[in-house]
């Protein structure tokens, strides 16, 4: 499953070709993914310019002039491919090579302009739906999500409030997406490691007994955005074939720490120890169990 870092790779390859331009047709080659689409999906595209292009969690939104706004998930195999003037970008790509076949080619944006957008997706994971942009914050797939990672509301402060008293290890507390929105397993292994956090330690112990943030969660955060950060820079982690808007493979799998590093040294200068996979609510983690405390 893709998580944030190669969502919002997606997003920087299609925004600038989808902003500002008209839905000239919608093309829909089945009536679903893996759920139904909207009704009039269609009908209630064409004609919208696309104002902006935003990522909520590991959710694209598409906001129109009308007043909707379109939300996408990738799902596990969903990609999209711009199509214009001659050249083919790929934005995002999660499958292997049967994710080329155009059979799996099951949604066709065309923009004014001339660029085409197709979305491609084997497994049909993936989903579509609309809703009115005023009440985007109180639709279900929303109004649990937590704070975004890379945004100024994830503070020592905040984790240390939510962690009070919670008896979930840290590796749940943080992939918990009604508290931390989008952070998925790989970049909650690293961001551990950068912190010197186990993810067996209680959540609780980022909070003091009066609730102040402790030492942990002010590692914590800086290690959680120095991670997404250098992952986006990367154009993402390349664990089957995810591909950026050129085609080219995310990189920063060659930056791991120790996410799928199980019996490898641990990285850290004078450390000594070796990398530990456990398993968390049936999700692998990683972690080096002498420098990770």
């Amino acid at each position: 499953m893709p998580e944030l870092p190669e969502v919002e790779t997606v997003r920087r390859g299609l925004a600038p070709v989808v902003t500002g331009r008209r839905i000239a047709a919608v093309e829909l080659r089945r009536p679903n993914l893996r759920f139904p689409f909207p009704e009039r999906f269609a009908e209630r595209l064409v004609g919208q310019r696309i104002d902006r292009l935003e990522r909520r969690a590991k959710y694209l939104i598409a906001e129109l002039s009308g007043g909707e706004d379109l939300v996408m998930h990738l799902g596990m195999t969903g990609r999209f491919t711009i199509l214009e003037k001659g050249r083919t970008d790929t934005p995002g790509e999660y499958v292997n090579s049967v994710g080329a076949d155009p059979v799996h080619d099951h949604v066709v944006f065309k923009l004014t302009g001339g660029a085409r957008i197709v979305y491609n997706d084997p497994r049909r994971f993936g989903f579509m739906v609309m809703m009115p942009h005023a009440e985007r914050s109180e639709h279900p797939l929303f109004r649990a999500l937590g704070v975004e990672p890379l945004g100024s509301e994830l503070t020592a402060d905040y984790l240390a409030a939510r962690a009070r008293g919670k008896k979930a290890n840290l590796k749940a507390f943080l992939m918990d997406q009604r508290i931390v929105a989008g952070l998925g397993n790989i970049y909650v292994a690293e961001a551990l490691f950068r912190s010197g956090l186990s993810p067996n330690r209680v959540a609780r112990a980022l909070a003091d007994r009066r609730g102040a943030p402790t030492e942990r969660a002010e590692k914590l955060v800086p290690a959680i955005r120095e991670v997404l950060e250098q992952a986006i820079d990367a154009r993402g982690s390349t664990l089957r074939d995810y591909r950026d808007a050129s085609g080219a493979s995310g990189g920063f799998q060659n930056s791991f720490a120790v996410y799928d590093r199980a019996g490898r040294p641990c990285p850290r200068a004078g450390c000594g120890g070796e990398i530990r996979r456990v398993v968390h609510a049936g999700r692998a983690s990683f972690y080096c169990p002498r420098c990770q405390r």
